[in-house]
């Protein structure tokens, strides 16, 4: 079973990841762990990635791409992946849904995490270990929970129109969304 977990920064789509990936052995795929390895890793990839990155841009749809593919070729992780906050807009999800196609796999649902704005911020502001003015802080989690929202949008409807969507509250205890997605993955 293949399934997309997203939600907005601070959502727990990792935390909730890793509970589920372990629970029912899947491999949880982060793209920006991908992409961090590669960096660590001083690859070549790694180098061009820390390039980009370092310049203020944003790591192609098609390297991102690349890096998944290679994961969905495997046939060790085939059926078996979390895409863990991928895909991110429209053209990935599109291109996702290519690959899994190629390898001959499919995305058995998508979960949604809902979290609202103001949750976002206390949990930003209780995990965060930098020493920051809070209004930056926060200013910073507004931003980039706009910007999610912005961008979601289109994903949502990709996997609503597929019938793949499956909504779960955000705001609920980290056990009670554990055992909600528990339930939809033992339906299946």
């Amino acid at each position: 079973m293949n399934l997309v977990i997203f939600g907005p920064p601070g959502a727990g789509k990792g935390t909730q990841s890793s509970f589920i990936a372990k629970k029912f052995n899947l491999y949880q795929l982060s793209t920006g762990e991908l992409l961090r390895n590669e960096i660590k890793n001083n690859t070549k990839l790694g180098k061009k990635i820390s390039s980009i990155i370092n310049s203020g841009n944003l790591v192609s749809n098609e390297l991102v791409d690349g890096l998944i593919e290679k994961y969905i070729s495997d046939r060790t992780y085939q059926n078996k992946i979390i895409f863990d906050g991928y895909p991110r807009n429209l053209i990935q999800a599109q291109n996702l849904n290519d690959l899994l196609n190629k390898y001959n796999q499919k995305i058995h649902f998508a979960l949604r995490l809902t979290v609202s704005l103001d949750t976002i911020i206390k949990r930003i502001k209780e995990r965060s270990t930098l020493e920051k003015r809070e209004d930056d802080s926060e200013e910073i989690a507004i931003k980039r929970y706009k910007t999610y929202e912005k961008n979601i949008k289109s994903v949502i409807d990709f996997y609503k129109q597929s019938n793949l969507l499956k909504v779960i509250n955000g705001e609920a205890s980290i056990i009670e969304i554990n055992s909600e997605i528990s339930a939809l993955i033992e339906s299946i």
